[in-house]
């Protein structure tokens, strides 16, 4: 089935995504919509009766771990990398006046 796309759908669309399209850009766009258009009704042919619903093509599974904090009271060896510390903090120049 030819879709025929015209000129005042190819400014809707150009338009709606902020292009401006001159008309050899135009005449080009016409031709890739149209093929875009013929291909889903070449995809809307096929049998998916029984075929489930999918959002990927391969399983995706959760791979974050559970957030667990580990040597998290190790300040006095964190400490004596900083230049300077006091308090149990580093200390850093005043940024504000």
């Amino acid at each position: 089935m030819a879709h025929i796309i015209d000129d005042d759908m190819i400014e809707y669309v150009g338009i709606l995504a902020k292009l401006e399209l001159d008309h050899e850009e135009r005449e080009a766009a016409k031709k890739d919509m149209g093929r875009m258009l013929d291909y889903i009704d070449q995809l809307n042919e096929l049998d998916t009766a029984g075929v489930e619903p999918m959002s990927h093509v391969f399983p995706v599974h959760n791979v974050f771990r559970e957030d667990v904090v580990e040597n998290g009271d190790d300040r006095e060896n964190i400490l004596k990398n900083a230049p300077d510390s006091k308090d149990g903090a580093f200390k850093v120049p005043k940024t504000v006046e």
